[in-house]
This record gives C-alpha cells, sequence and structure tokens, in this order.
C-alpha cells in the first residue's frame, strides 16, 4: 500500500510540469505561423524560440516538479532538485564515449524523486555550532548535489543499455501497427482509478520514439516530437480526440435521454456540464468517475474503446497532438499540423454514434445501471446536488463534517479534479453526504485513502486543508 500510495504522489507530481505545455503549445503554433510582413514574421520567431525554450527543458521541469509534488511544494527541494539534476546531467557526459547519453524525463522525474527523499529525511538536521547555518533546509541542496554525483555515475555505467532498450521497446511499438498504441489507450484508461495513468503517459508522450530537428537536435516522445515537427507522430494521441470529443459526450447524451423524466433536468446539470468540459479541454475525469462508480459496465467499454480508437487513428495514419488533452481548444490550436484531419473528424462522428447506441442499447435494452435510472435513494448517493460550489469555505466545512473533521485528516494532495485523502479513520467518512456536495465520485484506494472527484474545486480544498494541517501542526510544536 505504501508503494500505490507512493506511486499516487509521483503520478500527481508529474501534472506539475506538464501544465506548462498548453503555454509552449500554444507559443509553438504562433511560430510556425508563416508572414510576409516582417513584424508578423519576427513575432512568430519570437513566439517559437520561447515555445521551443518550455520544450527543451522538459526534463529539469520533471525534477523540480516531482520534488514539489513529493515534499508539499518546498522551494529549496525544487532549488535543490535543479541543482542534482545539473550535476546528474553533467557527470553523464563523461560516460559518452561515441554516443550521446540523455535520460530525459525519466531523469528529471529521478532526480526529483531522489531529491524529494533526501528532504524528507534531513530537512531538520542540526550540524555543529561551527557549521550550524548550513543546517536544516540549507542543508538539502548540499546534501542532493553529492548525492547526484554518485547517482550520475551509477547512470552513466548502465544507462546505455537502458537507453538502447527504451529505444528498440520503442520502435516495436511504432511498427506494431496500431496494436501498441491500442494497449497503451487501453491501460489509459484502466489505470484512472489508481492516477497511475500519468506515469504510463510520461513514458509514451516523452521517451518512446526518436526525431532529429532541423538543427540537429534529438527530441523524444509522441508530444515533444509532436511539436518539433515530426510528421509520422501521433501514435499515442491522435486517438484521444474522437473518445474525448465526441465518445464522452455522447454517452452523457445517452444517459440524459434515458433518464426518468422526474430526473432529467437534475441528471443534465452535471452529466452534461461534465461533457462540456470533456470536449473543450480534454479533462474526463469528472464524467469517467461518474461513470466508473454509477455505471461501470459503461466505464469498461469506454475502456476498450479508446484503445479500438488509438489503434484505428495508428492504421488510418492519422497523426495529431496536443499540449495538454485531446480536447477542441487543443484541436484547434494544433490543427494545422493535424495529418489526415477530415478522417479524424470521420472517426470522430462514428465514435458519436458508437458511444451513443452503446449507452442507449444497454441501459434500455440491458438495464444496466446509470443516472437517472434508479430509485430515489440511490440517486441521492451518486448524483451531487446543485448549486453547492459557490462558496469554497463553506463547501470545505461541510465536507469536513462528512469525512470525520480536520483531526481526522493525516495528509492531503489532489491532482486536477480529484482530492486525495490519507485518514486516521476512513469508517468516518459518509459517502452520500460527500456526493450531495457535488462530488463526481468517491473511491476507496486502500485502508485510510480515499480519491474524492470535487472537479476543479480540488486544488483549492487541497490548498485550505494543507494551511490549516501547517496552522496545527504549527500549534502542536
Amino acid at each position: 500500500m505504501k508503494m500505490m500510495t507512493y506511486m499516487q504522489q509521483v503520478g500527481r507530481s508529474l501534472m506539475i510540469p506538464i501544465a506548462v505545455l498548453p503555454a509552449a503549445s500554444i507559443l509553438v503554433r504562433i511560430g510556425d505561423i508563416h508572414s510576409n510582413i516582417p513584424w508578423m514574421a519576427a513575432a512568430a520567431s519570437v513566439c517559437k524560440l520561447g515555445g521551443n525554450a518550455i520544450f527543451d527543458h522538459m526534463p529539469l521541469f520533471f525534477a523540480v516538479g516531482v520534488a514539489i509534488g513529493l515534499t508539499s511544494s518546498q522551494g529549496v527541494a525544487a532549488l535543490a532538485a535543479a541543482v542534482g539534476y545539473f550535476v546528474f546531467t553533467n557527470v553523464m557526459k563523461h560516460f559518452e564515449h561515441g554516443i550521446v547519453l540523455d535520460t530525459g524525463v525519466l531523469g528529471g522525474m529521478l532526480c526529483g524523486g531522489i531529491v524529494a527523499a533526501l528532504y524528507n529525511r534531513y530537512h531538520r538536521i542540526r550540524l555543529p555550532a561551527a557549521i550550524g547555518f548550513f543546517g536544516g533546509k540549507r542543508f538539502i541542496p548540499i546534501i542532493s548535489s553529492v548525492a547526484m554525483v554518485g547517482v550520475g555515475v551509477v547512470a552513466g555505467l548502465i544507462w546505455p543499455t537502458i537507453q538502447e532498450a527504451i529505444r528498440d521497446t520503442g520502435s516495436s511499438i511504432l511498427t506494431a501497427k496500431g496494436w501498441g498504441a491500442g494497449i497503451f489507450g487501453l491501460l489509459n484508461r484502466l489505470l484512472i482509478p489508481t492516477g497511475l495513468h500519468h506515469i504510463l503517459n510520461n513514458i509514451a508522450w516523452f521517451q518512446i520514439g526518436e526525431y532529429v530537428t532541423d538543427t540537429g537536435a534529438i527530441v523524444r516522445g509522441d508530444l515533444w516530437r509532436f511539436h518539433a515537427g515530426d510528421p509520422t507522430v501521433g501514435t499515442f494521441m491522435a486517438g484521444f480526440f474522437p473518445v474525448m470529443m465526441f465518445g464522452l459526450p455522447a454517452y452523457a447524451l445517452a444517459i440524459v435521454r434515458s433518464s426518468q423524466l422526474h430526473e432529467r433536468k437534475r441528471v443534465a446539470s452535471i452529466i452534461l456540464t461534465a461533457s462540456l468540459t470533456s470536449f473543450l479541454t480534454g479533462i474526463t475525469e469528472p464524467l469517467e468517475f461518474t461513470l466508473m462508480l454509477t455505471a461501470p459496465v459503461l466505464y469498461g467499454l469506454h475502456a476498450i474503446y479508446t484503445g479500438l480508437a488509438l489503434m484505428l487513428a495508428d492504421l488510418m495514419s492519422i497523426r495529431a497532438g496536443f499540449g495538454f488533452s485531446a480536447g477542441f481548444i487543443d484541436m484547434f490550436i494544433s490543427w494545422t499540423s493535424v495529418r489526415n484531419a477530415l478522417l479524424l473528424l470521420l472517426l470522430g462522428i462514428l465514435y458519436f454514434g458508437l458511444y451513443y447506441a452503446t449507452a442507449t442499447i444497454a441501459i434500455r435494452v440491458f438495464h444496466v445501471h446509470a443516472p437517472g435510472r434508479e430509485e430515489q435513494a440511490t440517486m441521492e448517493a451518486v448524483i451531487p446536488s446543485i448549486g453547492t460550489r459557490d462558496d469554497t469555505d463553506a463547501l470545505l466545512e461541510r465536507l469536513l463534517g462528512y469525512i470525520g473533521g480536520m483531526g481526522n485528516i493525516r495528509a492531503v494532495d489532489a491532482c486536477i479534479t480529484r482530492l486525495r485523502l490519507r485518514l486516521e479513520d476512513d469508517s468516518k467518512v459518509d459517502e452520500g453526504g460527500i456526493m450531495s456536495l457535488g462530488a463526481y465520485g468517491l473511491m476507496r484506494v486502500g485502508k485510510g485513502h480515499i480519491h474524492i472527484v470535487m472537479g476543479t474545486d480540488s486544488e483549492l480544498l487541497r490548498e485550505k486543508i494543507e494551511r490549516r494541517l501547517s496552522v496545527s501542526a504549527f500549534i502542536n510544536g
């Protein structure tokens, strides 16, 4: 369980550097605009350079992001991670004998994780009075620099073999004629309940495959290569557009139309809002967790359909990518770089019909449980109330009442739409009460661990809870 919790924390930490990608994507897209007007051409060139600066330093951002995520946003850990990463990469250059060693974002994740471990162990260390200035948190950049020399030596000795293995594995997947993309899509959705899909995504989007740019730089990973101009890229991204923009909204529409008349307005206000979020931004967790908890059969089919979509997109030579997720906003930004765009839209329309027919038949013919079809008592447990999200402070107070109060919280974390809590006693959790607050879903992921899908309020709630935990820790010494 401890390992699962740690991996979930790592997964959440990976979202910190990924949060900068939309900015990079927009700048690169603007930079791709060709114009004969001098000032417009100069502006485009400047934007391109700015966007590429973000992509070129992604491993460093991952080192910093992981360190921040695993140390509750400690600034000194971020500084130590940056220092440690530069030490690590420079030491590895000693072992470059005819080949360029590049650990990519995996190296950044490794550095961030090690620095976080050092911080958690030594940030309260006390040194002799003569050198006491370097104790406590000031000790972290020092010990991190020393440790990363050793890590760099070990990595320099073993990484050539690992790098070759990753290259061979990536080549095998990319030449698997759709199967590799299909398996990735299936696993991506199946891992969402655990939060571990972020780790899988980062290997596919930042490690697999290589592309040499016009300047001779080598970029790796589906997402990175897409924005660098690789015309063959998109295996692990293109198939998500039909699912997030067309498939899931079709599910939502079918669920609303299949609901009981007296529940339809209530269901539509929640389900269709979540589907609009999926369509515009590619953030699918609110809708997917609703399906997971109320219609798991439909969610299982959704996971299979996602794998099929990635497989079909790859077989149809559709090449598309995104900066954050496969929603309309990303498609609009990157439209000029999409290959076989009409086929992508056609696949999207077909997926709208597939999802709508699947949900309608499953609910009406096979009587699969779905929001709006259950009895009132069940509905109150799975469909959140309306109009309870306006005041975050009031929402927090009510939430605390349903989880046993602040004294029952040991640790808190969040990941875009998901509030993660580690509790002293999870038997105090009132699931029905939590759902009545507007939560899209609640999952128990182990003894004392719960995940609550609160939408975009999750980060705000985490900050408020962390602030109270800090104050409580200070008062208690």
